[in-house]
């Protein structure tokens, strides 16, 4: 695989989780959430990415949203339940990109916000059509994803190197 070829990331925040009486970190699933992550799966097919590679959060609402969402994808990339995604910053979500082996063409990582919004808005230091508008005018609501492309190495992923390509919410 070439550094040559843009590199696409998928930064998805969980779907709308319940509040149960267990700690945050096992929070599962609302109902609404169950079916949004199904429905942003499909999405995720629609886009036509063919992803190399899934890091998501260790948290029990995202394992969830992973679990339901890529049952709608053609096919099932490597999966790698990541700590360190939980209540990650930006910069802690960069450093663990920038860790991504280079074969690694295409990329999705099923987090949390506020980091995930943080990271496509310092990620991306340019937009495509009204990508920037939809996810500014929406925010980054539970199962909404943004699509990022940028050129070079997965050590050279930094803020503004990445042009926002995409964005989905459920509400779309």
């Amino acid at each position: 695989m070439s550094v040559a070829e843009p590199r696409r990331i998928v930064l998805f925040r969980h779907a709308k989780a319940d509040w149960p009486q267990v700690s945050d970190h096992e929070r599962p699933l609302a109902d609404r959430g169950r079916t949004d992550a199904a429905i942003a799966g499909r999405k995720l097919a629609d886009t036509g990415i063919p992803f190399d590679l899934a890091l998501c959060s260790t948290a029990a609402r995202t394992r969830e949203t992973w679990k339901l969402a890529v049952h709608e994808l053609p096919h099932r990339p490597k999966t790698v339940y990541e700590e360190r995604l939980y209540e990650a910053s930006p910069g802690e979500l960069i450093a663990v990109l920038n860790e991504t082996p280079d074969d690694a063409q295409d990329v999705v990582l099923i987090g949390h916000n506020p980091g995930v919004q943080g990271l496509a808005d310092i990620l991306g230091g340019q937009a495509e059509g009204d990508a920037r508008t939809r996810m500014n005018g929406r925010g980054f609501p539970a199962a909404a994803f943004a699509v990022l492309s940028f050129d070079g190495s997965w050590k050279s992923l930094e803020p503004g190197v990445a042009t926002l390509i995409d964005y989905w919410a459920p509400s779309e």
